[in-house]
């Protein structure tokens, strides 16, 4: 997929690296730049040579949401566009993070904001350095939570505590975040860069598939029955069981050796 000065992209030792830039703006997306961090994740899912994923920001913002400058539409609105608009772009955002099948590490330099923050909080494993912020600023503008805003907050940290964010669009600090448990890890901001490429290193030496099929497991669990849960607990193993990672890992823990896994 191209790319753009507004979002830079490197693969690394297998790890997809994508960086918003447009520090100016606290890397507010434009549309361009949303769809190309879409198509970037789709292609990070249907690569076999890539095995993580991380996403971060350049300058003071990891991302301050939509673009509200450039991406607003001129002229008359007709009704459905909004709706049609938010399906194809912010909602099909979030759920190429949702459905990668790699793992994705945000590594939240600074502030992230409306669907900054959802693209975050969408992420499988969420690094924060100390300077960051999360807001939930839809409130503070008139605006209904977007970008799957709604889905997210109540299942990672209930309903009254997303409300509580949502309704008085305040900004939590890094810390808070991780008290709440939106946050994985808060680190020193020196050290965000350095621990991301840790954990990406370590998910892209892990096995792949067995990796997916638990993130798939463990988002699928949030809106399933105990017995569906359980359905699709079973058919995931069955299908691990075939990859050659799980061979390996039977195999070295039964030669009594660390296993290498490829990916596959």
């Amino acid at each position: 997929m191209p790319v753009s000065a507004e979002v830079l992209h490197t693969v690394t030792d297998q790890v997809s690296s994508i960086t918003l830039n447009r520090p100016e703006a606290l890397n507010a997306l434009t549309p361009g730049q949303r769809d190309l961090v879409t198509g970037l994740l789709a292609d990070a899912s249907a690569d076999p040579d890539i095995r993580a994923v991380v996403i971060t920001g350049t300058g003071r913002g990891f991302c301050a949401g939509a673009d509200l400058r450039r991406g607003a539409g001129a002229g008359e609105r007709v009704a459905g566009d909004v709706a049609r608009l938010l399906r194809s772009g912010a909602q099909r955002l979030i759920a190429a993070v949702l459905d990668c099948e790699k793992p994705v590490i945000a590594a939240v330099n600074g502030t992230a904001a409306g669907l900054g923050a959802h693209l975050a909080l969408a992420c499988d494993l969420v690094l924060a350095a100390e300077s960051a912020r999360f807001i939930e600023v839809f409130v503070r503008r008139g605006l209904v939570p977007d970008g799957g805003g709604a889905y997210l907050l109540p299942r990672l940290i209930g309903p009254q505590r997303a409300k509580e964010l949502m309704f008085f669009g305040d900004a939590l600090t890094a810390a808070d975040a991780e008290r709440l448990g939106l946050v994985n890890r808060v680190v020193p901001d020196a050290e965000l860069d350095k621990t991301a490429r840790e954990w990406a290193a370590r998910l892209a030496a892990g096995p792949t598939r067995a990796l997916v099929l638990t993130k798939q497991l463990v988002n699928a669990s949030l809106d399933a029955d105990r017995a569906t849960a359980f359905a699709a607990e079973a058919a995931a193993q069955e299908i691990n069981m075939t990859t050659a990672d799980a061979r390996e890992g039977v195999a070295s823990f039964a030669a009594r050796r660390s296993a290498e896994f490829k990916g596959r």
